[in-house]
Order: C-alpha cells, then sequence, then structure tokens
C-alpha cells in the first residue's frame, strides 16, 4: 500500500483540521478509499497512488484557501474538492486581493472563483450582470466594489436601488415617512454596508448622499453620473423599468446588475426585465454578464441543497 505524508507549515492544526477534526472527517468523505489520519501537524494517507496524487494537489489547494482566507469552513471544502477546473481554486495574489477593509478588521475578499470574475469584469467593463440564485455573494461582492471605487475616489457616490415588488412600489400606502417605508426593502444593502463602513461614517455618507439607497421609482429622471450604482434584485424589473435604468447612466459611472430569474416576483405573463437585458444586451462591447451557481453558495450548507433541489422541479416545469 502506498502511503502520502503531508505535513502543515505556518498553518494551525487545530483550526485547519476544525474542532473535533470535523474538517479532516468531511475530507475523508470526499476519498473514501484512502485511510487519511491526522496526528500533530501532519496527515498520512494510505491507497492507490493515483488517489493520493488527487489527494495531494487538493489537500494543497485547501492550504492555500486557508493562507487566503484565514478560515476553512464545510462549504468551501466542497467548492475545492469538487471543482471541475483546479486552476480556479489555485492560490494567487490576484485571487486572494483584499476589496475593502471592513468594520473590526474584517477582511473583504472574492471567496469563489466566480466571485473573482465578478470582479475583474467589473475592472475592464463599465456594466456587469451577475445573475445567480440566492447566497451567491452578487449582493455583497458588488457592495464591496462600489465601497472600494468610493475609498478609492474612483466615484463620488454609490447607489443602490432595487424594485420595491412586493409593495408595488405603491410606497404611499405603507406607514411611516419614507426611510421607514424603505428600509425593509433595503435591508440586504445595508447589511452589506455595515460590514464594510463604520456605523458613524456611514450614516454621515448616507446624511450628506455620499450613499444613497432609493427604490427603483427614486431613479426616473435622474442622470447617474460620477457614481458606482447597484440594481439588486433585477429580475422584478419590467422591460420598461430595466430600460429605463440602464439609459439612466452618465458619465464615469460603473453599473452593477444583480438578479436571480429563478425567483421572480412579478406578476405573470410580465416579462422581467432582467431577463430581456441579458439576451439583448450579450453581445454589447463594455457589457459583460458572469453566472454565478450554487458552488459559489457562502451561506448555511443547506442553502446550497435547497437550490439543487428546487432546480430539479424547475426544470421539469
Amino acid at each position: 500500500m502506498n502511503e502520502l505524508i503531508l505535513e502543515l507549515t505556518d498553518i494551525s492544526p487545530r483550526e485547519f483540521f476544525g474542532q473535533g477534526n470535523e474538517n479532516i472527517n468531511l475530507i475523508k468523505k470526499y476519498f473514501p478509499k484512502l485511510k487519511i489520519v491526522a496526528r500533530g501537524s501532519k496527515i498520512k494517507a494510505y491507497g492507490d497512488e493515483e488517489l493520493l496524487e488527487e489527494f495531494d494537489k487538493r489537500f494543497e489547494m485547501l492550504a492555500n484557501y486557508y493562507i487566503k482566507y484565514n478560515k476553512l469552513d464545510e462549504n468551501a471544502i466542497e467548492r475545492v474538492l469538487t471543482a471541475n477546473d483546479s486552476d480556479d481554486n489555485k492560490s494567487s495574489e490576484k485571487a486572494g486581493e483584499t476589496l475593502v477593509h471592513g468594520v473590526a478588521g474584517r477582511l473583504i475578499k472574492a471567496q469563489t472563483a466566480n466571485q473573482r470574475k465578478l470582479v475583474d469584469a467589473s475592472k475592464k467593463n463599465d456594466m456587469v450582470f451577475a445573475i445567480g440564485p440566492a447566497g451567491t455573494g452578487k449582493t455583497y461582492t458588488g457592495v464591496a466594489l462600489a465601497v472600494k471605487a468610493l475609498k478609492e475616489k474612483q466615484v463620488k457616490r454609490i447607489i443602490l436601488t432595487r424594485p420595491a415588488v412586493e409593495a408595488g412600489e405603491n410606497l404611499g400606502f405603507l406607514p411611516g415617512d419614507l426611510k421607514e417605508k424603505l428600509d425593509p426593502y433595503m435591508q440586504p444593502l445595508y447589511d452589506a454596508l455595515r460590514d464594510m463602513i463604520s456605523p458613524e461614517k456611514l450614516t454621515h455618507y448616507i446624511e450628506n448622499g455620499t450613499i444613497q439607497i432609493a427604490p427603483m421609482a427614486f431613479m426616473r429622471g435622474r442622470t447617474l453620473d460620477n457614481a458606482f450604482v447597484i440594481l439588486d434584485e433585477a429580475q422584478n424589473t419590467t422591460h420598461a423599468q430595466m430600460k429605463m435604468f440602464l439609459t439612466r447612466m452618465g458619465k464615469n459611472a460603473k453599473f452593477l446588475i444583480t438578479g436571480d430569474p429563478g425567483q421572480i416576483d412579478l406578476p405573470r405573463r410580465v416579462t422581467s426585465g432582467l431577463k430581456e437585458a441579458i439576451l439583448v444586451l450579450q453581445n454589447v462591447e463594455g457589457i459583460s454578464v458572469i453566472h454565478l451557481d450554487d458552488k459559489d453558495v457562502i451561506r448555511h450548507k443547506l442553502v446550497k441543497k435547497v437550490i439543487s433541489a428546487y432546480k430539479s422541479i424547475e426544470h421539469q416545469n
């Protein structure tokens, strides 16, 4: 029987192996034909030579991931060990680029191959569509890019918007002042911003208009220049709304449009402006479309399983 001995260097075995060796136990499930033993800072694996070579390669990728992000969890292990293209997970300075130094020293980075593609696309194009299911980091990565652009003075303001489709955008019937009416629909955007900007500074930015958070209806008639603009939940825009929004683009502007075509809340027979825009604009120079999938999910492990389960029945309909 062939033997492979690997040793962790500059990495805490306790953190890498996980509490009660939970990470190692998960890794073992992906290599059931190997006998894997972890002791101290060393891992010994026994089995077929070809499997040991694959294990060696994937283990290095896991170590590189830990070095880049200073953590290793179930989602990361699954992404690395099931990736079709190992190049997506190889360590590089570009892959580990910090987008924003967030609150309490948090380093905000693109954590998956497709999130890194989104970052690259935003550098090269002024308009980017980020398409994918819930939990794939579309909005969070987008907000990080916007905050980075603001901090580096590439833009003068951030504008975040989404269609308040649950209220039919008929906000007058909702209780409270304008901010109280909007907050429930804009909460995911606030949540991302709070990770990246201190409470005092965020309040100041919102009060002086440096950061503007508003529903889609408030974009009409405006020219959005010197701004990083994010349209979130774009699958719930109509043809007219999407066309109106895209034509607001002014000088020195970056537009990021995020959405999940599988979660459309529009009335039946109403075409999603996002679906239409992707078809119409996919070959236009200067516009990029990035697709994220369940391998990019960084929420609870069950989210990925939920997406997969629904995908199977949606494809039957």
